[in-house]
């Protein structure tokens, strides 16, 4: 199986304090792999180093071959449109592509077909054309996961993508995610609060502690550990 990411012996500080030290996990093409812990873990400063957003204090971030950092599509938490946002749907799923655009006034044919073919898989097509805010959370989400699959190429990174989404839309979200990894074979990375979904779906488990002792390996193997008691009802 082709790595596609390997961190070796990461350290990192969070306002001056060590929340992540001699960490080490790798993600093979088509994993799933579920980034869990307790609040102050380091889940947070984890996700801006691999997007490079946050310069690691020591270790070492690398990327496969054939991909870069900018490669990694990322979806944040969701938080509701501002209401003055003027940006129809397909503008903020063109906003992916503007990595690949670079310095060219315009979108490319081709970039503007992706948008479509993905507004397409996601069943959004529909609501291209109206203004993002006026969109249920649900709905705004799958937008976003749009844009992140537009910057994409091999592997998303999803932050907690069904924070504030009502049941039913969690679970729609949910299903998205994991047709993404088994259907289109994308790799994903997710952080998540949600033990149960996380040992359901993922095939590999981060878990960060806050005394620097982590987990990685199968759901099976988590599910064995002591950690999985711990965040239970987290």
């Amino acid at each position: 199986m082709k790595t596609i990411l390997k961190c070796e012996n990461l350290k990192a500080k969070y306002d001056g304090t060590t929340v992540l030290e001699n960490l080490s996990f790798t993600v093979n093409e088509g994993d799933y792999l579920c980034i869990l812990g307790e609040n102050g873990s380091g889940k947070s400063t984890l996700v801006k180093c691999l997007l490079g957003i946050k310069n690691a204090d020591g270790g070492k971030i690398s990327f496969g071959e054939g991909i870069a950092q900018s490669d990694l599509g990322y979806l944040s938490q969701h938080t509701a449109m501002q209401k003055g946002f003027p940006a129809t749907v397909r503008e903020v799923v063109l906003s992916g592509c503007l990595g690949k655009r670079g310095l060219r006034p315009f979108y490319s044919a081709a970039e503007k077909k992706t948008a479509a073919e993905v507004m397409e898989r996601l069943g959004i097509t529909e609501l291209a054309s109206r203004s993002c805010r006026e969109l249920s959370g649900g709905q705004q989400q799958k937008m976003l996961l749009a844009r992140a699959l537009c910057a994409a190429k091999k592997m998303l990174l999803l932050d907690e993508p069904v924070t504030g989404l009502d049941p039913a839309a969690a679970a729609e979200m949910y299903e998205l995610i994991s047709e993404l990894n088994k259907k289109d074979k994308m790799t994903i990375i997710m952080v998540s609060h949600d033990v149960q979904k996380a040992v359901e779906e993922s095939n590999r488990i981060l878990c960060l502690c806050s005394n620097s002792c982590s987990f990685f390996g199968t759901p099976k193997e988590y599910t064995e550990s002591h950690l999985s008691t711990k965040l239970i009802g987290e």
